[in-house]
């Protein structure tokens, strides 16, 4: 990876370290087709463990009442996981929003990676035109990324006293809509585009977060 691309990517530690909630503790999306799939997950698991449990009885009789004791925890851990899991999911739907657009923005740094890869195999028509630009772009993306994070922390932790301060809710979108214009069809402005609309999106979750808080 090239050093104007190295520690940009926002990496799931620095999203627990800024919103203190881990990305694994939430189901993505949070929509009811996605609860019903690991619902039905779950499910085989606990079939697979039942499974498991009349075998090995059968196998080791002398332990049976350990072997029980241990699938039923196992079990247990799981419908319960399973609970906080979609409990969280539902209860933290901006903060699942955030993180669907920190995903999309360290799949556009992997997709430029994976371009200079190319680019270094031998491959010069494929150069990132306006590279500084788009570096930019994904900067100031960044920084609003990041302070998301921080501001949906602050309401959720303080939801019921806190005092908005408008410039929490500030972002670079139109820092970002200036470098966008002109810049449509080439790769470079694909790019700039995708930041453009993770910018608006950081700006929904934020304006949502506001509203909830009014």
């Amino acid at each position: 990876m090239q050093k104007d691309l190295q520690g940009l990517e926002i990496t799931k530690g620095e999203v627990k370290r800024l919103s203190g909630l881990s990305v694994n503790a939430v189901f993505k999306p949070a929509s009811p087709r996605k609860f019903l799939a690991e619902i039905l997950k779950t499910v085989g698991l606990l079939g697979i463990l039942s499974v498991s449990c009349i075998f090995l009885v059968q196998v080791f009789p002398v332990h049976r009442l350990l072997l029980i004791i241990v699938h039923l925890l196992l079990a247990v851990w799981l419908v319960i996981d399973d609970a906080i899991k979609i409990y969280l999911s539902q209860k933290h739907r901006h903060f699942i929003g955030i993180i669907e657009d920190v995903e999309r923005f360290n799949a556009v740094i992997q997709s430029i990676d994976i371009n200079d890869q190319i680019e270094a195999a031998g491959n010069p028509g494929v150069r990132l035109q306006q590279r500084e630009r788009v570096i930019q772009a994904l900067k100031l993306t960044r920084e609003d990324l990041i302070r998301a994070l921080k501001t949906e922390r602050i309401l959720r932790e303080n939801e019921h006293f806190i005092k908005l301060n408008p410039e929490l809710f500030a972002n670079n979108l139109n820092a970002l809509a200036a470098l966008q214009v002109g810049e449509k069809a080439s790769e470079y402005g694909r790019l700039l585009n995708e930041a453009f609309e993770i910018g608006m999106s950081i700006q929904d979750e934020m304006r949502q977060l506001q509203n909830r808080q009014l």
